[in-house]
C-alpha cells in the first residue's frame, strides 16, 4: 500500500516523541484533568470588550490541526462540543515550549490559558500551561483537504464502509456527523422511554438467555449452559415473557433491549438488534394503533423539529392519522389473488411472475409463502407511513382471530419507506386456541420451515391462569433511527455491527514496536 511507508514513519516519530516526553519526567498518559469549559462554552464566554484580557479557561480534547511558524504554533483542539483554536508562544510557555515541540496530531491535551480574539476574528486560547493527556501513537485517517474549482475536497481518509464499521472508534473520531447519528439515537430512545413512562407503562427486564425461544418466526442462536447441562437460546423476541407479566397482574409493561436472530444480513437486518416491546391490558390493536401513531409522530418531531423526514429526496410526512391498508386487499390489488382462498401453487406462480425462480419459490410454504408474496408485491410501495392491517392466521400465531373474519387476525404492521417499523396484535389470550396455533407451527416446522415457533407449554399454562384482553406492540428501534437520521444501512445506526472476522494481517510492525 502506498500509504504504509508514510504511516510507519509517522508512527515511529510519535513513539520517539513519547520517549522524549518520558525522558523529561512527563507521563505520556495522564490520570485526569480538571477541565473548566468545553470548546463551545469557552468560545461563547469571550466578549470583544475584553480585548486581550479575556477570562482564563482550561480546555481539553484531541488535537485536530497543528501548524508551527517559528516560535509560535497554532492548533485546534476538538471535544464533543466542537473545536477551539490554541495559540502557543515560546516566550509565554518557557519550559512548556519543549512539550509543544513534541505534540502530534490526535494527541489529547489539556490547555490552560487566556481567551482573546485573533486578527482573523477567531476566539482563541493563549496557552500558558500545556499538558499531554494521552499520546497518539497511530495517526487517525483524516485525509487531506485541497482546494479545487468545485471547492474544498477531502482526499483519502476513512471512507471504506467495512473499515469504518470495523474501526468505529476511528470513524467516530474523524467524522462528527457519525457521532451526531448516535446522539440522535440516544435522544430518540430517551423520548420513547418517557412517552411510555408518561402513559403509565412499567419498564421491566426479561431473560436474554431462554430455555425455549419464541415470540417471532426466526432461527435462534444456541449456546450451552455447563452447570445445568442444557441448551439455552438468545431471545429472538421479548413477547412471551412480557405477556406472562400481564398474566401476573401488571397492566402496562415495556422493555427496550437487544434481540438476536440467526438470519441473513442486509441493509435492514443485523443479527443483534434493538427492539421496543410494550403490552397494555384491556386494549386491542385499535388502541395500540393510536398509541403507535402518537409515539412515532412524537419521536420524529423530537429528533427533527418537524412533522417529517426526507429520505433520498422523498418527503415522508408523519402527520396523523396514518393510512390503513388491508393485507388481503393490498395483495389482491397487485396480483389479483385472494390469499385467504388461493392455493400455494398460485402464490408461487405470483412470486415467479415477480422474478423469483421456481426452485426458490418452491421452498416456501405456509406463513413463509404468504410473507414472501407480500414482500415481493406490496412492501416496497409503502413509502408514506401505512398501517397494514388484518393478517392471515398462518402469519400470526400469537395474534387474536379477527372478530369479523375468522380467516384473519387482528394484527397490524407499520411500514415506512418500504420497510417494516412496527408490529402489533390484539394478543391471543385463549389457551386452547394458542395450543392449536403452536401445533400448527410444529407441522410447519416438520414441513421444513426452520423459523416456525416451538411449542411452549409453560406459556400455555400461563394463559390458562387467565390473561386479560391485551394489545401488544414491537418497534424496530434501529430501523426507526435509520429513518430519523437518513441512513441507508442498519450498520450506520449500530455502533458495532456484526462483521466477518478480519482477514489475517501482518502484525510484525506492531510486535517490533512493543
Amino acid at each position: 500500500m502506498s500509504g504504509e511507508p508514510e504511516r510507519n514513519y509517522l508512527e515511529a516519530a510519535r513513539r520517539e516523541h513519547r520517549v522524549a516526553l518520558e525522558a523529561m519526567g512527563l507521563p505520556a498518559y495522564a490520570y485526569r484533568y480538571e477541565r473548566t469549559h468545553l470548546a463551545a462554552e469557552a468560545s461563547a464566554l469571550y466578549q470583544d470588550v475584553m480585548g486581550e484580557d479575556g477570562p482564563m479557561v482550561a480546555v481539553a480534547g484531541r488535537i485536530a490541526a497543528l501548524r508551527t511558524q517559528g516560535k509560535t504554533t497554532f492548533a485546534h483542539v476538538e471535544d464533543p462540543s466542537g473545536r477551539i483554536q490554541i495559540y502557543f508562544r515560546q516566550d509565554a510557555l518557557n519550559d512548556g515550549w519543549d512539550i509543544v515541540k513534541l505534540l502530534d496530531l490526535d494527541d489529547h491535551v489539556g490547555i490552560t490559558g487566556q481567551l482573546f480574539r485573533t486578527r482573523t476574528g477567531e476566539v482563541t486560547v493563549r496557552a500558558l500551561v500545556v499538558e499531554v493527556l494521552a499520546k497518539s501513537l497511530r495517526p487517525l485517517p483524516r485525509g487531506k483537504t485541497q482546494q479545487t474549482e468545485a471547492g474544498a475536497v477531502t482526499f483519502g481518509g476513512l471512507n471504506d464502509p467495512e473499515v469504518r464499521y470495523r474501526q468505529r472508534y476511528a470513524d467516530l473520531a474523524v467524522h462528527p456527523d457519525v457521532r451526531k447519528v448516535f446522539e440522535t439515537r440516544a435522544q430518540a430512545v430517551r423520548f420513547l422511554r418517557k412517552y411510555l413512562d408518561d402513559l403509565g407503562f412499567l419498564e421491566v427486564e426479561t431473560p436474554v438467555l431462554q430455555p425455549l425461544y419464541g415470540g417471532a418466526m426466526a432461527r435462534p442462536f444456541i449456546t450451552h449452559h455447563n452447570a445445568l447441562d442444557m441448551p439455552l437460546y438468545l431471545r429472538i423476541a421479548d413477547e412471551l415473557y412480557l405477556k406472562r407479566l400481564i398474566v401476573g397482574g401488571f397492566d402496562r409493561v415495556y422493555e427496550i433491549g437487544h434481540d438476536f436472530r440467526n438470519e441473513g444480513m442486509d441493509r435492514s437486518h443485523n443479527p443483534e438488534f434493538t427492539m421496543l416491546e410494550c403490552y397494555q391490558a384491556y386494549a386491542d390493536y385499535h388502541d395500540i394503533m393510536a398509541l403507535t401513531e402518537g409515539m412515532i409522530a412524537g419521536v420524529v418531531h423530537e429528533c427533527t423539529g418537524g412533522p417529517g423526514v426526507t429520505v433520498d429526496g422523498t418527503a415522508i410526512d408523519f402527520a396523523t392519522p396514518f393510512r390503513r391498508l388491508s393485507f388481503v386487499e393490498a395483495i389482491r390489488e397487485e396480483t389479483g389473488l385472494d390469499v385467504r382462498t388461493a392455493g400455494e401453487e398460485e402464490m408461487r406462480a405470483a412470486l415467479a411472475a415477480r422474478g423469483v425462480s421456481r426452485d426458490e419459490a418452491g421452498t416456501f410454504s405456509g406463513g413463509k409463502l404468504l410473507d414472501e408474496v407480500f414482500k415481493m408485491t406490496v412492501e416496497a410501495r409503502l413509502i408514506q407511513p401505512t398501517f397494514v392491517i388484518d393478517y392471515p392466521k398462518a402469519l400470526s400465531p400469537l395474534a387474536r382471530v379477527h372478530r369479523k373474519d375468522p380467516a384473519l387476525t387482528e394484527r397490524f404492521e407499520l411500514f415506512v419507506n418500504g420497510r417494516e417499523i412496527a408490529n402489533a396484535f390484539s394478543e391471543l389470550n385463549d389457551p386452547d386456541d394458542q395450543r392449536s396455533r403452536f401445533e400448527d407451527q410444529k407441522r410447519q416446522r416438520a414441513a421444513g420451515d426452520d423459523e416456525a415457533q416451538p411449542f411452549d407449554a409453560d406459556y400455555i399454562r400461563a394463559l390458562e391462569y387467565g390473561m386479560p384482553p391485551t394489545g401488544g406492540l414491537g418497534v424496530g428501534v434501529d430501523r426507526l433511527i435509520m429513518l430519523l437520521t437518513g441512513q441507508a444501512s442498519i450498520r450506520d445506526v449500530i455502533l458495532f455491527p456484526a462483521m466477518r472476522p478480519e482477514a489475517a494481517a501482518d502484525d510484525q510492525r506492531t510486535a517490533n514496536s512493543e
